[in-house]
């Protein structure tokens, strides 16, 4: 009997830097804990199950090239987040649905969060984890 399929499990997702020790202090100061600095250009912050690999491509004398999505981060404490963000000068200046994307807001489908972008103009949200919204169906009667 053929076995049913299992979803991959995402363990990393990589970010182009252009100066590792930068990106790690930057990193640091925003999540509040230190980066690993794991060699070759590389600084990886444990995020749960998974990876933020910060790669530093300048050694390569390439520009790093900013993702096309923003990375979500649930978190505890979104105010202390939304705090050092502010103090790194890193919110966004960017509008969504109307709102500040920078501002610590409660989005239209629930989520209590802000944007934020780093120096290497990758994009990043942080929402409070009381808040996610997942999109899964509700259970119970309707």
């Amino acid at each position: 009997m053929p076995t049913a399929p299992t979803a991959p499990t995402i363990f990393r997702i990589s970010l182009e830097v252009a100066d590792s020790k930068r990106a790690n202090r930057f990193y640091s100061k925003l999540f509040g804990i230190e980066g690993r600095l794991v060699g070759g250009g590389r600084v990886y912050f444990d995020c749960g199950p998974v990876i933020l690999a910060l790669v530093d491509v300048a050694a390569g004398r390439k520009k790093p090239k900013p993702i096309s999505q923003d990375v979500y981060f649930a978190v505890p404490d979104v105010e202390a987040y939304h705090a050092r963000a502010k103090a790194l000068r890193c919110l966004s200046k960017e509008d969504v649905h109307g709102d500040r994307a920078g501002a610590l807001a409660t989005r239209p489908w629930g989520e209590r969060s802000f944007y934020a972008e780093d120096p290497f103009g990758n994009g990043l949200c942080f929402v409070d984890e009381k808040t996610l919204f997942t999109g899964a169906r509700p259970t119970g009667p309707r």
